[in-house]
C-alpha cells in the first residue's frame, strides 16, 4: 500500500501517469486524486510561472487535505509563439481543459511557420508539500517540434502534435512508458521521487 499521497487534480491521466512513473522510480506510495476529496475546492492557478502555480496547488491541497500533497504545472512553450500557450496552455482557447479546442488553435496560430521555425518544447514544475507548510519544487523539460495534423489516440493536451527531438512518432504515438521515460512530467516527478521518498516514504509525513 504505502503512505498516503494526494495528486492535486482530478484529471484521471494525471493521477495513472504519476503513479507510473513513482512505482517506477522505486517510491512506494498510494496516490490518490482530488475526486477523493469532493469537498475541497480547486485551487486557483494565477501563477505566472508553472513553479508559481505548482507551489499554490501542492500548499493548499496539503493543508486542506491534511496529507502530502504533489501538484503540478505544465504546457506547452511554442517558439514562433514567443513560449506560449505557456501557463495557459489548458485554456489557450478561452475553456479550460478542452483539449480539441486548444490544439486547434495552436495548429491555427502556427499554420504559416514553416517546418524549420515549429521548435517547441513541454514544460512541467512539480511541487511536493507537507500540511507543516514544508515544499519542494523541481522542473523538466523534453524538447521538439510541432507538426501539422494531429496523430496518435495516446496521452492527451497537445500530445498528438508533439514530436520530441530524435523521435519520429508524436507522444501520443508512444507507449504510456515510451512517454513517461522521456516526457517533461516523468523528468519531474522523478527529480522529486527522492524528496518524496524522503519526506513521506520514511513516515515523517504521516
Amino acid at each position: 500500500m504505502g503512505a498516503r499521497l494526494v495528486l492535486a487534480t482530478r484529471n484521471a491521466h494525471k493521477v495513472g501517469e504519476l503513479q507510473a512513473i513513482l512505482t517506477d522510480a522505486g517510491v512506494e506510495v498510494t496516490l490518490v486524486g482530488m475526486d477523493a476529496f469532493p469537498d475541497v475546492p480547486e485551487v486557483v492557478e494565477d501563477g505566472l510561472t508553472f513553479e508559481a502555480n505548482a507551489l499554490k496547488k501542492a500548499l493548499e491541497t496539503a493543508r486542506a487535505t491534511g496529507l502530502p500533497a504533489v501538484a503540478d504545472d505544465s504546457g506547452l512553450c511554442v517558439d514562433a509563439l514567443n513560449g506560449m500557450p505557456g501557463v495557459f496552455s489548458a485554456r489557450w482557447s478561452g475553456r479550460h481543459g478542452d483539449d480539441v479546442a486548444n490544439l486547434d488553435l495552436v495548429l491555427a496560430q502556427v499554420s504559416q511557420v514553416g517546418d524549420e521555425s515549429r521548435g517547441a518544447r513541454f514544460e512541467c514544475a512539480a511541487a511536493l508539500a507537507l500540511p507543516s507548510g514544508e515544499a519542494h519544487v523541481v522542473s523538466g523539460r523534453v524538447d521538439g517540434v510541432l507538426i501539422r495534423a494531429p496523430r496518435g489516440t495516446g496521452g492527451f493536451g497537445y500530445d498528438p502534435v508533439f514530436v520530441p527531438h530524435g523521435h519520429e512518432r508524436t507522444t501520443a504515438e508512444m507507449s504510456p512508458e515510451e512517454k513517461n521515460a522521456i516526457s517533461h512530467r516523468g523528468r519531474a516527478f522523478r527529480a522529486l521521487a527522492p524528496a518524496i521518498a524522503h519526506l513521506v516514504v520514511d513516515g515523517r509525513a504521516l
